[in-house]
């Protein structure tokens, strides 16, 4: 892990904006004992700080006046107001299905900000994009042959494409958050037989083929392999505008995430950590040749977030505590399934939502689903927590809100951007209201109830 003077953004002050904004949701009614028992926070503040510290980082590295475009992985927290309050703050959208695109055309962000990177695009995906002018990377042959139907010959296209490779150089931790192993399902793989010269030869023939994508992964993935993936992306262009006798790639889009550190309340790695990585290992990508564009999700908005659910039970089982909250797999599902892989901190706050004191001691944190495993903390030592307590998972900006698992058809919880002001009052604003039990019936089938009856 590398860590860094650079603080992005006071991490203490953050913290303690997260203990105000606690105490203020439950005085305000935003966490209820009856019908909102579970509610999501996110720290407006600490996203334009990490928004900053990622234009600032890349400035620093880049030439005078290099093109640098930072785009927001809209997987990472799919909400409008997210997507717009980064665009105020210059930051882009990279796509990954329609859904994806129309929630960054709904929060305003422009056509050449938008990347699009669906390993699945259909041709109604491509022909929208290239009417558009939205940038897309092609993920294989048979697309590219979808995009040459498609492209008038000749023309140059009003979107800029490029194609995804994958350099095959290995795996992260998390071996489903690695996107650079031999046998990824993205992009062209570079190392089997052939395919480097295909690469090549497919741009020689396509003009328009101006961009060049690599992805290497986010979470668990080392900071170094993310700039031997930039290095290798880099070489590659430089062979096929040698090739082309050109500068016919123009832009390096090198997508992945930092990880997140979810040990603690600092923000390491940080964005100045890689950006002088990059330029350290691949000089080239900063001289001003290339324009650059980046696909930061998760480092974004992660530690921005945190989810608050009221204690309902305090009980034990074989001499353990157990504290049954209502944020569970319907919430944190990666955290659930793969309790290794993606731990959370969790935080006690009493009825009031202060800080719990004292000595503690090891108990299960559960959720609300009805399976046994439905636990997003397991023999974790913290204050006792007891009915009517709070518990909070911490740096759950990033999926935790938008991703939900609709197990039990437990209703979604309201999502609430927080301000804190000098004088420590705090505001929310509605950034997602909490889903209706009418929500449920209506996505599930509720106007059709009578549909099956008369089927033959």
């Amino acid at each position: 892990m590398h860590h860094s003077t650079d603080t992005q953004g006071d991490s203490a002050a953050a913290a303690t904006r997260r203990d105000l904004a606690v105490r203020a949701a439950v005085d305000q009614g935003l966490v209820t004992e009856d019908d909102q028992p579970v509610v999501a926070l996110l720290d407006v503040r600490s996203v334009r700080e990490t928004a900053a510290a990622v234009r600032d980082a890349f400035t620093e590295v880049a030439a005078p006046g290099q093109n640098v475009l930072h785009t927001f992985a809209v997987k990472a927290a799919s909400l409008v107001p997210v997507l717009r309050l980064l665009a105020d703050e210059g930051i882009g959208c990279e796509v990954a299905s329609p859904g994806e695109l129309a929630l960054a055309r709904a929060a305003g962000v422009p056509a050449d900000r938008t990347v699009l990177d669906s390993p699945a695009k259909t041709g109604a995906e491509l022909r929208e994009a290239l009417a558009l002018g939205i940038a897309l990377n092609a993920d294989n042959p048979q697309e590219l042959a979808r995009l040459d139907a498609l492209v008038t010959p000749g023309a140059a296209p009003a979107s800029p494409v490029g194609l995804r490779v994958n350099p095959q150089i290995g795996e992260g931790a998390i071996g489903a958050m690695s996107t650079a192993t031999a046998t990824s399902k993205f992009g062209v793989a570079l190392r089997d037989p052939g395919a480097r010269d295909w690469v090549v030869e497919a741009y020689r023939e396509r003009p328009w083929l101006t961009r060049l994508h690599s992805h290497i992964g986010s979470q668990g993935i080392p900071l170094e392999l993310m700039a031997e993936g930039a290095r290798a992306t880099y070489d590659l262009a430089e062979e096929i505008n040698a090739a082309t006798g050109r500068r016919q790639i123009d832009t390096l889009d090198l997508g992945g995430g930092l990880p997140v550190n979810f040990s603690s309340d600092e923000f390491t790695p940080t964005h100045r950590d890689y950006a002088r990585l990059l330029a350290r290992t691949v000089p080239g990508l900063f001289d001003g040749r290339y324009g650059i564009v980046t696909e930061f999700g998760r480092s974004l908005t992660a530690k921005a977030g945190t989810v608050l659910a009221r204690v309902e039970y305090a009980k034990s089982a074989g001499g353990r505590p157990i504290a049954v909250t209502h944020a569970g797999a319907q919430i944190a599902v990666r955290t659930v399934f793969t309790p290794d892989a993606w731990p959370l901190r969790v935080a006690a706050y009493d009825a009031k939502g202060m800080p719990k004191r004292g000595d503690t001691v090891a108990q299960d944190v559960a959720g609300p689903c009805c399976f046994a495993g439905d636990l997003v903390a397991r023999d974790r030592p913290l204050p006792r927590l007891e009915a009517g307590d709070h518990a909070a998972l911490l740096d759950t900006g990033a999926y935790y809100f938008s991703n939900p698992f609709g197990y039990n058809s437990l209703p979604r919880p309201g999502v609430y951007g927080f301000t804190v002001a000098d004088d420590e009052e705090v505001s929310f604003t509605a950034v997602r209201e909490p889903q209706s039990l009418d929500d449920i019936v209506a996505e599930s089938g509720g106007a059709q109830r009578d549909a099956l009856r008369s089927a033959n």
